[in-house]
């Protein structure tokens, strides 16, 4: 285990910002992180990625434990939401019933499948909850309209009626990169984002019977380019970041923010450094935002970023301002650290 600091600070006089490693190495690129506050006052923190990887940790990352699921041999999970250190819901993204959902009530000793499809279409994307029991789980299209799966009960997921959810464009998709571009408000109330050859956000308000749809200026001119990620920061306004994984050095058209709840959308005066899959609210108008190429950081709610380190990363968790949590190639999580520069 290593524990590596990588800080860069803003300006003369200005907290530096760094990540500090709290797990590295293994033969796993890992896609989602979550983090919940448990009973004995530690953090519970969970990642999942490839080759089957679930990892947890029950005191703050200093410490790790591998956890897998019997029988299913090779999944890809691509996103992780967990409520204390016993519950989680587990997402595997791939063709047909690659991908599956599955939750745990003891802490990774007994798994249930909830969700799956053998159809070849059926690709799943991420997972995000509103509470233990309400969550939504977002898929490529099927038939011209995202897949948007819900469960009220905690058990049992059904597709939204799809004549409800706006027609997909043509050759438009999600991207599983890193378990964000769903972004759950409440029950009633989220926010998609896609990309490949689009880049748009759906919004609704009552539970996807109707959607609002908004054009992002975000790079969307191949099947490897569009929007990653969407948080919204502590202040309301939205970010979004994207830009083209297959060509991460490039740094135009990399994000954008709304001030509007997502009606319309603007360009960032400074774009991040590369392409970011993705963002995160950290404190008050701070922003967050990873990506292959290194991190970013917007102290104005997305309308200035600047880089603060190299380290990549996938995926991004915020608990609360001192609990923002990172995961990324080879097996490594990070937490995030700002301190006073002097």
């Amino acid at each position: 285990m290593a524990f590596l600091t990588y800080a860069f600070a803003l300006s003369a006089g200005a907290r530096a910002q760094s990540w500090t490693t709290l797990n590295s190495g293994g033969d796993t690129n890992l896609r989602a992180i979550s983090a919940t506050k448990i009973t004995t006052g530690h953090i519970a923190i969970w990642a999942s990625g490839t080759h089957d990887v679930i990892l947890r940790s029950l005191d703050d990352g200093a410490t790790w434990t591998h956890l897998s699921i019997p029988g299913q041999p090779d999944l890809d999970f691509r996103g992780i939401v967990a409520f204390d250190d016993k519950t989680a819901y587990l997402m595997s993204s791939g063709n047909g019933d690659k991908s599956k959902i599955h939750k745990t009530i003891d802490g990774g000793i007994h798994w249930e499948l909830q969700y799956t499809d053998v159809n070849n279409s059926f690709f799943l994307d991420s997972i995000a909850c509103s509470s233990p029991t309400n969550c939504f789980a977002l898929g490529d299209p099927i038939n011209g309209r995202f897949l948007l799966l819900l469960t009220t009960d905690g058990h049992r997921w059904n597709p939204l009626p799809p004549q409800n959810l706006p027609p997909a464009l043509p050759r438009e998709g999600a991207f599983a990169a890193s378990n964000s571009n769903l972004l759950v408000i409440s029950d009633s109330e989220l926010f998609i984002v896609t990309g490949a050859f689009a880049a748009r956000v759906l919004h609704t308000t009552n539970g996807g019977k109707d959607w609002d749809v908004s054009a992002v200026p975000i790079a969307a001119d191949n099947a490897s380019s569009g929007i990653f990620s969407i948080a919204r920061s502590n202040v309301g306004s939205l970010a979004a970041v994207g830009g083209d994984y297959e060509n991460p050095t490039v740094a135009s058209r990399i994000a954008a923010f709304s001030e509007d709840q997502a009606k319309t959308w603007r360009s960032p005066a400074q774009q991040p450094t590369g392409y970011r899959s993705a963002v995160v609210s950290q404190d008050g108008p701070m922003l967050l935002a990873v990506g292959p190429s290194g991190s970013d950081i917007s102290v104005d709610a997305g309308l200035h970023w600047k880089s603060f380190s190299p380290l990549p990363l996938n995926a991004l968790f915020a608990l609360d301002p001192q609990h923002v949590y990172a995961a990324g190639p080879r097996g490594t999580i990070a937490q995030f650290q700002a301190v006073e520069h002097k």
